[in-house]
């Protein structure tokens, strides 16, 4: 996929609209913490259609369980 023997992503995006971050974090001498992330804006909508179906669905369970028999 990638142009250049050993790199894992491409020098281009994926999509022309694609957010990237990229962060380290060392702790001392022997913790080291790597972290990336990949976001488009379909990504967003999709995450947002996936937590109000959540939410939906945790309301109607609360909702059932309060209500009297």
């Amino acid at each position: 996929m990638a142009d250049q023997p050993g790199s894992e992503t491409p020098p281009y995006p994926c999509h022309p609209e694609e957010m990237k971050a990229v962060w380290d974090l060392r702790v001392g001498r022997f913790v080291a913490v790597q972290a990336s992330a990949r976001w488009t804006p379909a990504g967003v909508v999709t995450a947002g259609i996936a937590t109000a179906a959540i939410l939906l669905a945790t309301s109607v369970l609360v909702r059932a369980v309060r209500s009297p028999r």
